[in-house]
């Protein structure tokens, strides 16, 4: 138990910014199996946008609600995944080939593909979230927001256990999540990341991870074809489209 709670607490530094026990060390096996609990970290992330979101709309328009949650997940996030979609957008849509995909999502500064894919994806799921609350109602909101985190994660855990990661550097920051996951472990991130989904309508979650399983068979076939496999910006570029992806499904089952 103490075991698998040190790799939580490693997806949790990792993944996030928010405050890890000061007992659980920094080992390199703990990042090796941090993977299994991206979706839990998910929830997590999700929780509190959800109440953030929830809090603010007592007392302001969803608009403004759904916008601060949204930040709050930014913040809790450091920006990770968004940084991830926004390198991937540069590397993809400036690189020709492998290596100069891979140069590209290497360079820390932001072109205008990454400029425009951030904001309107950012945009996107402003605007899904919203008309969400007019569909479903703001109890359904929130759920419909833990559960687009912790599956959007699942999607790019996914990725982790089938494809190859492409990076061949010891300087990338998510070289420790290129280790091969056990059928177990991903098992494991298999159930935190649809767990949410029981909360929300059958007919609309299934609609919503069609979505999602069409988005990570595609940004496969499409990281695969472009580049042989994953890096971590590919990661976070899955998690953001198909938290989209989730979040579009849910309102195409009832518009």
């Amino acid at each position: 138990m103490k075991r698998e709670l040190e790799y939580f607490f490693a997806a949790l530094r990792f993944f996030t910014r928010l405050p890890v026990p000061a007992w659980v060390g920094h080992g390199q096996d703990q990042l090796n199996h941090a993977a299994r609990y991206f979706p839990l970290i998910g929830i997590l992330v999700g929780s509190i946008g959800a109440g953030v979101t929830e809090l603010v709309a007592l007392a302001l328009p969803i608009g403004v609600a759904v916008l601060l949650g949204m930040a709050a997940t930014i913040l809790a996030t450091g920006a990770f995944h968004e940084d991830g979609f926004a390198d991937s957008c540069d590397g993809f849509g400036g690189g020709w080939d492998k290596a100069q995909v891979l140069t590209i999502m290497k360079d820390s500064r932001i072109g205008s593909y990454a400029a425009l894919g951030v904001g309107l994806i950012l945009l996107t799921k402003w605007s899904a979230l919203a008309e969400l609350d007019a569909g479903l109602g703001p109890p359904f909101l929130a759920l419909a927001l833990v559960a687009g985190h912790a599956v959007s994660r699942l999607a790019s855990t996914v990725l982790i256990f089938f494809l190859d990661y492409v990076r061949d550097d010891d300087s990338s920051k998510s070289k420790p999540l290129a280790q091969r996951m056990a059928p177990h472990e991903l098992a494991l991130a298999t159930l935190c990341g649809l767990a949410p989904c029981l909360l929300l309508p059958l007919a609309e979650v299934l609609a919503a991870l069609a979505a999602v399983i069409l988005c990570t068979l595609l940004a496969a076939r499409y990281f695969v074809r472009r580049i042989g496999g994953y890096t971590g910006d590919c990661l976070g570029a899955a998690q953001q489209a198909s938290e989209v992806a989730f979040y579009l499904g849910l309102l195409c089952s009832f518009t």
